[in-house]
């Protein structure tokens, strides 16, 4: 999908029982999509394996969660993390998404495992979308790339280490409090 695609503002959903499904190689690129993943983001197999999973990027996904998320996979921990995804015609979808590595017999990352479900809208709307702004802000002030995703990833740390708590509780009580 080429980057001018126009984002057309309009979100897609997907049923509460349906689980997006991808897995990727170790550096990013799709090696399967299940059904619901091809329908949701419009994309067809042959279109989709092979590619970069930043395909379905949306430009309103801060680099700093990102930054993150591939931190905590390459240090062999699953995360959880909210994400809204850009659709290839430029709608746009939003995920609770589960984020694992798998493994060799000998323990050594071999790829990446997605699940991502319907997140609660309560929790995007209240919480989700005005700290993305604020990190997407925070990224855009800078200026190289590099300074405003690593000041944004600040503001991260920063906002967890004044509630005390760490990242997988904040998300925690983020689902608790909607």
């Amino acid at each position: 999908m080429p980057k001018a695609v126009t984002l057309t503002g309009h979100e897609r959903t997907f049923a509460p029982d349906d689980v997006i499904v991808s897995k990727t190689d170790l550096k990013g690129r799709i090696t399967y999509a299940n059904r619901v993943f091809l329908e949701v983001a419009g994309f067809t197999e042959k279109e989709i394996l092979g590619q970069p999973h930043s395909i379905i990027r949306h430009p309103d996904m801060p680099r700093c969660v990102f930054k993150l998320l591939w931190a905590t996979l390459e240090a062999g921990n699953e995360i959880f993390a909210y994400v809204v995804n850009r659709c290839k015609n430029g709608d746009h979808y939003w995920v609770y998404a589960h984020v694992t590595p798998s493994f060799d017999s000998s323990g050594k990352i071999i790829s990446y495992h997605s699940n991502r479900r319907v997140p609660e809208k309560a929790v995007i709307n209240q919480h989700i979308i005005p700290l993305y702004s604020a990190l997407l802000e925070e990224e855009k002030r800078h200026a190289s790339r590099k300074e405003g995703m690593l000041a944004a990833e600040q503001m991260v740390l920063n906002l967890l280490a004044e509630n005390g708590i760490g990242y997988d509780e904040f998300l925690a009580n983020l689902r608790a409090a909607a």
